[in-house]
């Protein structure tokens, strides 16, 4: 279930399921970290693509923000490599998907137009840099793509499945005059994120989905590059799924409760968790208790996957709107 936000000690601002240091709750593995689960697996369970990977690829989180985030913005792997090497040298891409939403709630994505590094410092120093910003609403079932060099910041009053590459580099810009525990001004990169951000990059709005086909649930592209491919699924009978032996898959149950078959017992799944699928299984159904919405994440073959979806005759058009290279 989504962890309980109840009696404690802090509030909290968001969970990892994914982090390397996530504990494996069932299957063979069951017990290991996620990290040193991905090391101890056969290589088919990884898929054929992502055999000789030496670090688990995709990081998932759940978002409760209480509160605007810092402005924030993180850089490219090119960066990465040769600034970030002690942070593991990978710069970040990543999507949201709101899992739900309160009226008023939105986000700040990417600079306005003709916003340039002057204007930018200037409403820095003016202490008025949500100004320059293009602002959102947020209604569940949204889903937005952050690219690298993008600079953003998340509002309070919504729940948020983040889908990333694996990697923890943010450069923060801008903290509301925040403080840390002992009363200091919590840590800015200005001027790294200066040098990684994409002045006069356009920025796609809010992406439109593309509806697969499927029998029995209905299936969305949220949005696809290099690094994750992500569907929303949403159904209320049971689903044949047929996997590819290239690569693992995540299965993040939003809502619902059910039963995962497989050869051997039949293992139930409900809100909040996320499973990883072995490439090797290759087949398995879900049979839903309740009507159940899930996401599915995986690393994609990009190319692979756009032929696909050409050949399912969606144009061009319609690609460059979900599908980033």
């Amino acid at each position: 279930m989504y962890p309980d936000k109840t009696n404690l000690p802090e509030p909290l601002g968001e969970a990892w399921l994914t982090g390397v240091d996530c504990k494996v709750a069932s299957g063979p593995l069951a017990g290991k970290s996620l990290g040193d689960a991905w090391t101890a697996m056969p290589p088919d369970w990884r898929g054929s693509r992502l055999a000789s990977h030496t670090d688990f690829p995709l990081l998932v989180k759940f978002m409760f923000p209480r509160d605007k985030l810092s402005i924030q913005v993180h850089p490219d792997d090119a960066y990465a490599a040769v600034h970030e090497q002690a942070a593991g040298g990978r710069g970040k891409t990543e999507m949201w998907h709101a899992v739900s939403s309160d009226p008023g709630a939105s986000l700040l994505l990417g600079l306005k137009e003709g916003i340039g590094k002057q204007q930018f410092l200037e409403a820095m120093r003016a202490n008025s840099l949500e100004d320059v910003f293009q602002s959102y609403s947020v209604t569940a079932g949204d889903t937005f793509f952050v690219r690298p060099g993008t600079p953003h910041t998340i509002g309070p009053g919504m729940i948020l499945c983040e889908v990333q590459q694996y990697s923890d580099l943010t450069y923060r810009i801008y903290d509301y005059g925040r403080v840390d525990d002992r009363g200091r001004p919590r840590e800015l990169h200005v001027e790294k994120a200066l040098e990684v951000m994409n002045f006069g990059a356009p920025v796609p709005a809010k992406v439109v989905p593309l509806h697969l086909p499927g029998e029995r649930v209905h299936k969305t592209l949220l949005a696809a590059c290099r690094y994750f491919a992500t569907e929303r699924w949403d159904f209320r009978a049971t689903v044949e799924a047929e996997l590819r032996a290239d690569c693992f898959e995540l299965y993040v149950i939003l809502n619902g409760t059910g039963y995962f078959h497989w050869p051997g017992e039949p293992l139930p799944y409900q809100r909040g968790q996320c499973w990883l699928i072995p490439a090797a299984l290759r087949k398995l159904s879900l049979q839903p208790e309740q009507s159940t919405t899930l996401i599915r994440t995986y690393v994609p073959d990009l190319r692979r996957l756009s032929l696909d979806l050409r050949q399912a005759a969606f144009p061009e058009t319609r690609l460059a709107q979900t599908v980033f290279a």
